[in-house]
């Protein structure tokens, strides 16, 4: 095996298009990320190559879709993505990350918050049917199941006319498709295709934008 075949992405251009001046704390995050991210089960060794463009740049650029003064709840927050990248880029929004895992929720509150200095995100160390506290103006989530049983996880946890961001792929259609039968029990107003970061990415973000009522 080759010695750097591991080797992390390093910073590529559009991360400067994406935080802009706050480009700086992306790098540190992407520093812990390769420091612990092997130790700790966050993210595996062959994600590295790509550490920046599937997995960071990917989530921020959700950031697109949420306004200023809402609060956002990340479900199976794991390493952070995307609610860290999605904070970092949208400071004037306030996250909640839920992640179940001690280890990952640990680090998430006792390395990531603070080393970044970020003020507008907590962490909360549960699964999302133990969060059912307090309802956000928008739910997202990112490779935590498809989109049938992540709906029965998030919607709990959305406001009234609130909406769910799941990070999705090529099936995102197959996957709403699937989900129709749930319009009515769970009161989803619609669902949308979204591609976040296209004039910014050369692979933009897939993401399924559903509106309660």
């Amino acid at each position: 095996m080759p010695e750097n075949e591991f080797e992390p992405e390093k910073r590529p251009p559009q991360a400067s298009a994406v935080f802009g001046e706050r480009t700086d704390l992306a790098e540190k995050y992407a520093e812990l990320l390769v420091r612990d991210g092997d130790l700790l089960g966050l993210i595996g060794p062959r994600e590295l190559p790509k550490l920046w463009s599937r997995h960071i740049l990917n989530s921020a650029v959700v950031g697109e879709l949420v306004k200023p003064g809402q609060t956002v709840a990340d479900v199976g927050s794991g390493a952070g993505f995307p609610g860290i990248p999605m904070a970092i880029k949208c400071p004037e929004v306030q996250f909640t990350l839920i992640e179940p895992m001690e280890r990952r929720a640990t680090w998430l509150a006792e390395t990531v918050v603070p080393t970044l200095g970020l003020t507008n995100v907590k962490v909360f160390r549960a699964r999302a049917e133990e969060a059912l506290f307090e309802a956000y103006d928008i739910v997202t989530a990112r490779a935590v199941s498809a989109l049938p049983q992540l709906l029965k996880m998030l919607v709990p946890l959305t406001k009234n006319g609130g909406e769910i961001l799941a990070l999705k792929g090529s099936k995102a259609a197959d996957e709403i498709k699937d989900s129709k039968n749930l319009i009515k029990k769970l009161k989803i107003k619609d669902f949308e295709i979204l591609t976040a970061g296209a004039d910014l990415l050369p692979d933009p973000t897939t993401v399924v934008r559903i509106t309660l009522l």
